[in-house]
């Protein structure tokens, strides 16, 4: 299997954009933004189809979509798009824009499957220095910011009363989720986004219960998803996409499981 360089390459990257969805899933889920992660995604399938209009890499579109729309939300506040009709709005806008861009340009079938389910397998050198670049840096930006990030996640009244600047540790977190969103997307596809960004951190926190050790867990379910959807449709042809997320929702499950398990334990204690 790892005498194909493109078995390499999906491997190096996969694992990569695994590592930077597991750390930044577990402020994610802490910040109720799975709707963000969901919308950035058909923001960005928009702006690949646009990239591909007018002639540049997929990447940049993705990123420049993505990261104006978290400069947008994040000056309007995130409470404003928590509403139903103003996620079915944006979701129906940007997802009408790529299938005009699409139909404008030269190359719909191929890479409209592509962009909505993921290509890890077409994943070549050039790919994975983009992901290698951006997904260490969005992992760089959460260490240097992981206090006022942890603090401002999970104890916001405690941020606010202790002075810490709310706003751009917003705006920022929105930047950084939208650049992880973009990286993701060549991976495992507009449409299934989701799965590696938000499903390994809910299942790590059924888990464990101190934020690092979430992060922890939630990058190593990450990885092993990843490591096992590749493995998986090696050998059966299979989409990468089928076994990630089968993965990753059957350690939700476990978690859930453990979780009530626990629970009773301790009701049966006390």
């Amino acid at each position: 299997m790892f005498q194909y360089d493109f078995m390499q390459h999906a491997f190096v990257a996969g694992t990569l954009v695994a590592l930077m969805c597991g750390a930044i899933g577990v402020f994610v889920i802490a910040r109720n933004l799975s709707f963000i992660t969901h919308t950035f995604s058909h923001i960005g399938f928009a702006g690949a189809a646009f990239a591909v209009l007018i002639g540049i890499s997929p990447l940049s579109g993705l990123l420049l979509f993505t990261m104006i729309s978290a400069l947008f939300i994040g000056q309007m506040g995130v409470r404003m798009f928590r509403r139903d009709a103003s996620i079915s709005v944006i979701l129906s806008l940007f997802l009408g824009l790529g299938i005009l861009f699409l139909s404008l340009s030269n190359k719909q079938a191929n890479f409209t499957t592509s962009i909505l389910f993921g290509s890890v397998i077409g994943i070549n050198v050039r790919d994975v220095r983009e992901i290698a670049v951006l997904s260490f840096i969005v992992l760089l930006l959460i260490a240097l910011g992981y206090r006022w990030l942890k603090f401002d996640s999970f104890d916001q009244t405690g941020a606010e009363a202790a002075g810490l600047p709310i706003q751009l540790i917003s705006v920022g977190f929105l930047l950084l989720l939208s650049v992880a969103v973009s990286v993701t997307v060549q991976i495992i596809g507009a449409l299934l986004v989701f799965a590696l960004m938000t499903v390994p951190a809910a299942a790590a926190r059924c888990f464990v219960r101190s934020i690092f050790g979430m992060i922890i867990l939630s990058s190593a379910l990450a990885v092993l998803g990843v490591w096992f959807g590749l493995v998986m449709s090696y050998y059966t042809n299979a989409p990468v996409s089928f076994f990630i997320t089968s993965f990753e929702a059957a350690m939700y499950f476990i978690g859930l499981g453990f979780r009530r398990l626990y629970a009773e334990r301790n009701a049966m204690q006390e």
